[in-house]
């Protein structure tokens, strides 16, 4: 007897064939500098944005890239909503492992002598993995090495969707594949098939809109954590500035670490590389000569 069960779907393109790869290259090419950003920090997670600017361009009922671009040329007010598209948000708890070793074993005790308070800022948190993570590396393995000294984070970011998920704080178990097995163990409690992170671990974390690019809010701070952002997506002259504002926002003596394949731009304020760390960077403490 003849089968007549139709043959399965073809998954659907991760963007309409009308934009293709090579024309959303081409399209991001141009329209990236505009926005301060640079096409060589985009190459590896071009397909997420160009899923998004496709689904943009289906939204405004215009048929191809070159339309968008003329739309873009005729109504500038859709650059900010084109600068939303281009936000990449890949985070996950104990991102780099590496450097939160360094982060525990030598640059927070550093920064906690003669301290009474110590301040840190999660720029460009996403949904709060980062911020958390600091704050159960104190909660569970600084704290009680240095037992009365408050310890707060500010978290940020510009993008609301993901602040939202922040403040829930409530997170899949593959976001957590990294963590310590302690830390899992003893600073989330599971709920509905999520990590939800305690409040004792929780309490530490303040979440903030703000846009990096804009002056620090409520400085200054001993840490400032800045990965895989400004110094991998922003072009050459909004990364200096941006080195500015957050080397502005440190105490003298302050940590900024950045990405662990990331490097600051030449004459990015009076920061200076902390020894043996190569992703980590200290506010001197004088003025240099």
């Amino acid at each position: 007897m003849q089968d007549l069960t139709p043959p399965p779907r073809r998954e659907a393109a991760r963007y309409p064939p009308r934009v293709s790869d090579a024309e959303c290259v081409v399209f991001l090419q141009w329209a990236l500098p505009q926005l301060g950003l640079r096409w060589p920090g985009f190459r590896k997670v071009r397909r997420q944005v160009c899923r998004r600017v496709a689904r943009r361009v289906r939204e405004l009922g215009l048929p191809d890239l070159a339309a968008y671009r003329a739309h873009l040329e005729a109504q500038p007010e859709e650059w900010a909503a084109l600068d939303g598209l281009c936000r990449v948000t890949i985070s996950r708890f104990y991102r780099d492992r590496g450097v939160f070793e360094l982060l525990e074993r030598d640059v927070v005790p550093e920064l906690t002598r003669g301290k009474a308070e110590l301040r840190a800022w999660s720029a460009g948190c996403a949904s709060g993995e980062e911020p958390y993570t600091l704050a159960l590396m104190w909660e569970l393995a600084l704290a009680p090495r240095h037992p009365g000294l408050a310890f707060g984070v500010l978290a940020t970011d510009v993008d609301d969707a993901v602040l939202a998920r922040a403040r829930e704080a409530c997170y899949p178990p593959g976001s957590l594949r990294d963590l310590p097995e302690e830390w899992r163990r003893r600073g989330l409690a599971p709920r509905d098939g999520l990590l939800c992170v305690r409040p004792e671990v929780k309490r530490h974390v303040t979440i903030v809109r703000h846009d990096v690019r804009t002056p620090a809010p409520n400085g200054p701070f001993d840490l400032v954590l800045c990965r895989n952002l400004a110094f991998t997506y922003f072009a050459p002259e909004l990364q200096l500035e941006v080195a500015g504002l957050l080397a502005g926002s440190l105490r003298p003596g302050g940590a900024l670490v950045v990405g662990a394949h990331e490097t600051l731009p030449a004459g990015a304020g009076d920061l200076e590389p902390w020894p043996g760390a190569p992703c980590v960077y200290r506010r001197r403490k004088t003025a240099p000569a």
